[in-house]
């Protein structure tokens, strides 16, 4: 039995862990790293086509973002998710792929200019989504799942999804391993919610565990002293922004933060407490933000707080209101920008690096009389995170515009726990774990919260760097990583077909192993179908 970290260590995003048990891998998320990227991430320690399971603690792209990458690369194992990171990782992963392939030719569009000769190629395509979308398997939160049983009684792994209040359907995962005799229960956190949030339920706390690998998004800080109005400061910037004139201009990411955000606004229209403009539009920019909005009305029953199956059952829909437009087509997107009331801006990406987020910035950054609302994390080398940072100009498709409108920030929104939430997740454990693994987390804050629970509460708490190797049966460490600086690679051209040759080809190796224990006579028919398919494409033939 071994604990890999892979992915966001001592980094907020890219999180992948890999626990290796029963001669079975099994990966809790692999997401993509967004961002600036400080250290190198160690490999994966098996090839994507041995890799037999995926847990998915939710959708969010940091998260989820690379699952396609391994269907590229040969896996065709079983991944399993609460039933709405299914449907969200449905629209998510198609929208992410598409990005990728436009940002990868507008790249070659420019390198074609300037007479250059690499050229740039996406993660991963649409297909690559298509084929992993196959693999998931839906669960129900609560639901005690065998994931595995050695035929032999050798070993076993079970799993179980609990509401972590992050996102719709995001969940912390219990995982039951027996290798033999030896036994330990794992607890991955995933993102663990803020409390208060409009829509979803609170945090659920689990209770025992042997092994718990926590983020530490916000380990360092605290969201507020008193609960924050975030309704009323939500106003405050509608009421002063529309007296200058000016649009409110929200970079948002599209599933959870935005549906948050209608459910505000839509009580702020109904209550009349805007007064600058009281009739004011509001507008939904974003194709991905409009789906997501639909797949939390068909998962209402399942991940919905009690106060808003309460407005439910009043015939109340919590997320739409007289005034509302949602934008699908590019021709609805660009019509915004000639709107000459005040308007309220909803579009993604929520860091903005992407979408068309950035083409309402450039609309609206110069304009004095107008606002950019941060309502989320902005991670450390992102465009946002600059204009958070008090940048005066900034890049936008190739040209310098200058940053004249309000820059303003409402916490109240951030969908993670701050550290008071964290600890207090972390209490609902009745006995004392044998280890904690502090993870998600910029350097020094994953670092100092591993520093705050050994000091504090006693624990052995460690924050690990991508690459340790950890081995829980003994409570040792096989290997402990040190950090590796990244070192900015030179792009190259690369045979897309090609590599997914390679990647059938390990899915062969993998199929091969699979095969162990079959009649001698299909282990000839297959080893002869091998053999035809060599003797084929041989080029030495």
């Amino acid at each position: 039995m071994q604990l890999t970290f892979i992915g966001a260590d001592h980094e907020v995003t890219g999180s992948c862990h890999c626990l290796e048990v029963c001669g079975k891998t099994i990966l809790v998320d692999y997401g993509m790293e967004q961002g600036r990227n400080d250290f190198e991430n160690a490999p994966l320690p098996v090839a994507p086509a041995k890799i037999d399971y995926v847990l998915l603690t939710h959708a969010h792209i940091d998260h989820s973002g690379m699952l396609p990458f391994l269907a590229a690369r040969g896996f065709a194992g079983q991944i399993f998710a609460t039933r709405a990171t299914c449907d969200l990782c449905d629209i998510m992963l198609r929208d992410c792929a598409h990005i990728q392939s436009q940002e990868a030719e507008w790249r070659n569009r420019k390198s074609k200019r300037n007479k250059e000769i690499e050229k740039a190629e996406p993660v991963y395509s649409m297909e690559d989504v298509l084929a992993v979308l196959k693999c998931f398997v839906p669960c129900d939160y609560g639901e005690e799942i065998r994931i595995f049983a050695d035929s032999q009684g050798a070993g076993e792994v079970s799993i179980r999804f609990t509401d972590i209040g992050h996102l719709l359907g995001s969940a912390s995962i219990e995982v039951w391993a027996r290798e033999g005799v030896n036994r330990r229960k794992f607890v991955f956190s995933g993102d663990i919610g803020n409390h208060r949030q409009p829509l979803i339920r609170e945090p659920q706390l689990t209770e025992e565990a042997d092994i718990i690998v926590m983020e530490s998004t916000y380990g360092d800080r605290l969201h507020s002293v008193v609960e924050p109005d975030v309704m009323g400061d939500l106003v405050k910037v509608l009421n002063r922004t529309f007296a200058r004139g000016g649009n409110v201009v929200i970079p948002s990411f599209a599933v959870g933060r935005t549906q948050e955000l209608l459910f505000y606004l839509r009580r702020i229209k109904q209550e009349h407490l805007v007064t600058a403009v009281d009739d004011f539009p509001v507008f939904v920019d974003s194709p991905l933000a409009v789906e997501a909005t639909e797949i939390f009305r068909r998962n209402q029953r399942d991940c919905y707080d009690d106060e808003t199956q309460k407005l439910l059952k009043s015939g109340i829909n919590p997320l739409t209101f007289p005034g509302l437009t949602l934008s699908i087509t590019p021709d609805e997107s660009r019509a915004i920008n000639f709107v000459e009331v005040p308007s309220v801006i909803i579009s993604a990406s929520g860091m903005c690096e992407a979408g068309r987020i950035k083409h309402h910035l450039k609309h609206n950054l110069w304009r004095e009389e107008s606002t950019i609302l941060f309502v989320g994390y902005q991670s450390v080398g992102t465009l946002g995170r600059a204009i958070v940072d008090g940048a005066t100009e900034v890049k936008l498709f190739g040209e310098s515009v200058d940053v004249r409108a309000e820059i303003a920030k409402i916490i109240g929104l951030s969908g993670h726990a701050d550290k008071n939430g964290l600890l207090e997740w972390l209490s609902g454990f009745r006995q004392k774990p044998q280890r904690v693994f502090v993870v998600h987390g910029e350097d020094t804050v994953a670092a100092g919260f591993a520093e705050l629970l050994r000091r504090t509460k006693d624990l052995e708490a460690y924050a690990p760097y991508s690459g340790t190797i950890y081995d829980p049966i003994a409570d040792r460490f096989v290997y402990e990583a040190v950090p590796i600086p990244v070192k900015k690679k030179a792009r190259r051209a690369v045979s897309d077909v090609f590599e997914r040759l390679k990647a059938a080809g390990a899915r062969l190796i993998a199929i091969i192993g699979r095969n162990e224990g079959l009649s001698n006579k299909d282990l000839a028919k297959f080893a002869d179908q091998v053999t035809a398919l060599c003797d084929k494409w041989d080029r030495k033939n």
